[in-house]
């Protein structure tokens, strides 16, 4: 009995142990990684954003940016802003229960129900249109955006989208533990911080493979602020409930009129692209897909000049897409990095059927 007794006190010393070290690194994290923008309350959820207001000479319209899973606004903002500072108006935001915005009470879960704190948003700012360019899950979120709020929408640009169902609809194991009631909190609370922090640099790489990582890309774009439990929950949340929110959204994407232009790497190791992109191109009337040799999950990054040349042909301005796809391949061409460690997603011939 003793040793029952021994071997309980051990375990609650551990899980003590682990919360103190979760909460310390949580801390750290945030002391270097403060919020850099402006906060407005929306539905009761505090939401962190940048608004860059248009410039006089602007030549683009207003742009809004949704970044993907595990990210936040500095995602999209670093890479993409100061190509186009000075000629539009901006708006880069973290979604709810990422980076410095709060998940709000219960209401921010779903991609419909994120599609319209960014519409509320945009009225708080007084954008009354935009482009909407959204990365990977963020892509859910946009075509949430372009389906029920038409009238803000001047045009959608999606980077390797993650939208329709996919073989199986699984997710990493610790997406589905953490959104068990109770275990889930007690994983997030306890092992997120410590073991996440020893593996990102690993999936990093594989988020980007074959390309290379942007030197200090984790530090830069702040990526650890996932790692606090409460972002990590709403992350989980997020991931773990794409595939069911996918199945029930696709089949309406035909629903949306806006100019569209899709933007997806032949090498992404992180999404279906063959079932994600293809099927926005053939769902959504007049989207256009390009398809990037050699470029994997982020386009935001790695061919940011494409990105910017997209959310112009949306505006309708007279861009060579193929011409600009092609520059990027030439310099992305010989890029090997994460090979052998990071494996190929590829779609079984029977799931890329008509149907």
């Amino acid at each position: 009995m003793n040793l029952i007794y021994a071997a309980l006190a051990f375990l609650m010393a551990l899980v003590f142990s682990l919360v103190g070290v979760s909460r310390v690194g949580s801390w750290l994290i945030e002391r270097r990684n403060p919020p850099i923008g402006d906060v407005a309350d929306i539905d009761g959820a505090r939401i962190h954003y940048v608004h860059v207001p248009a410039p006089a000479n602007a030549d683009l319209p207003p742009i809004v940016f949704i970044h993907g899973a595990s990210a936040n606004l500095r995602d999209q903002m670093l890479p993409l802003r100061p190509l186009l500072e000075g000629r539009a108006e901006m708006l880069f935001f973290d979604r709810p229960g990422f980076g410095w915005s709060e998940r709000g009470p219960g209401n921010n879960e779903s991609p419909s129900a994120q599609a319209n704190t960014i519409a509320a948003l945009m009225d708080r700012l007084g954008m009354k249109k935009a482009v909407i360019v959204g990365h990977s899950f963020g892509s859910a979120v946009t075509t949430a955006f372009g389906r029920e709020h038409p009238d803000k929408t001047l045009g959608l640009v999606f980077l390797a989208p993650a939208t329709h169902p996919w073989p199986g609809g699984a997710t990493s194991w610790y997406y589905d533990l953490t959104t068990i009631p109770v275990l889930g909190r007690l994983f997030s609370e306890t092992l997120t911080y410590p073991t996440g922090t020893l593996r990102m640099a690993d999936a990093t790489t594989c988020v980007f493979s074959p390309n290379k990582v942007p030197d200090n890309y984790l530090s830069l774009a702040s990526i650890p602020l996932v790692l606090r439990p409460s972002a990590f929950r709403a992350n989980a949340t997020d991931v773990a409930g794409l595939y069911r929110y996918a199945f029930g959204a696709a089949p309406h994407y035909n629903e949306i009129k806006a100019p569209t232009v899709v933007i997806s790497g032949d090498r992404d190791k992180v999404v279906y692209a063959e079932i994600h992109s293809v099927g926005l191109a053939r769902d959504i009337a007049g989207a256009e897909l390009f398809w990037v040799h050699n470029l994997g999950h982020k386009p935001d990054w790695i061919a940011p000049d494409l990105v910017v040349g997209a959310i112009a042909k949306v505006a309708g301005k007279d861009i060579d897409l193929q011409t600009l796809a092609k520059t990027v391949e030439a310099r992305i061409a010989g890029d090997a990095y994460g090979v052998g460690r990071c494996a190929d997603i590829k779609v079984p011939q029977a799931e890329l059927a008509p149907t």
